[in-house]
């Protein structure tokens, strides 16, 4: 059997508790990386994520779960903390944590406070978090890899979740800016853009986007699954793109294919 791409190597993967995170993680595991988990809720509601993550890589000791908010300053020092205690060096760090706009309010009604909620969670939480753990990925040995789970709303406006929108726009940015930083010292860093995934974000408007996929929105005619964010993931920390960096891999089904009539 062929050494798997993680042997001996660390994954930490944030909001792994559940749908593409989770799937992530899965993946990784399976590829021989000890995985730290990441999440807000207490550990025992992260039980069966653990235990599933730990089975994949068919050993107990490989698969930790660390609680911290991304958003905070305590929980970022937080999940360094519990990276460099536990494994003292990190391979690949996956900036995957993420809400959506509360409500989907339209943005003439968007306030400062629910902006910046938005905003310290899926942006500036994994820009300093990144920060912090530069060190360990620059000072690493081997394939190191920068991965942010980013979405089609980097590109696309929706007036409705404008804040989510903001978001994803910054982190195409924060991936070429992390890009350039890290390069001399080997990291990679890439931007994997999902599109319609069928996760417990996307439940509530299931049936919208149905129709939308049914009425040809998609080439491939499909929701998207957190496995095909996974592979996708795979792909990257096999070595596959390592003569790349600062991209972005499209995992939308097509969506971003112009189809207009000239």
């Amino acid at each position: 059997m062929p050494e798997r791409s993680g042997a001996g190597k660390v994954a930490l993967v944030t909001g792994s508790t559940a749908g593409i995170g989770r799937a992530m993680a899965l993946a990784l595991a399976a590829e021989g990386f000890s995985v730290v988990l990441n999440g807000r809720r207490a550990e025992a509601e992260a039980k069966a994520a653990l235990s599933e993550v730990r089975s994949a890589g068919g050993d107990e000791n490989s698969c930790i779960y660390a609680r911290a908010d991304v958003s905070l300053e305590t929980g970022r020092e937080a999940l360094f903390e519990a990276v460099r205690a536990r494994f003292g060096r990190l391979d690949v760090l996956v900036n995957n944590a993420g809400i959506s706009t509360e409500g989907r309010r339209d943005m003439l009604d968007l306030t400062e406070e629910a902006m910046l909620r938005v905003l310290r969670t899926n942006l500036i939480g994994p820009f300093l978090l990144s920060s912090r753990f530069s060190d360990l990925l620059m000072n690493g040995e081997g394939a190191r890899y920068m991965v942010n789970i980013s979405s089609i709303s980097a590109y696309l406006p929706s007036v409705n979740r404008a804040d989510y929108c903001l978001s994803k726009a910054g982190m195409a940015m924060m991936t070429k800016l992390f890009a350039a930083r890290l390069a001399p010292y080997g990291v990679r860093v890439f931007e994997i853009r999902p599109g319609i995934v069928r996760t417990d974000m996307t439940a509530p408007v299931a049936e919208r986007y149905d129709r939308l996929i049914d009425a040809g929105l998609l080439p491939l005619g499909r929701w998207g699954e957190p496995g095909d964010v996974a592979r996708a993931l795979v792909a990257v920390v096999r070595g596959h793109h390592d003569y790349s960096t600062g991209e972005v891999i499209n995992v939308d089904g097509g969506f971003q294919i112009s189809r207009g009539a000239l």
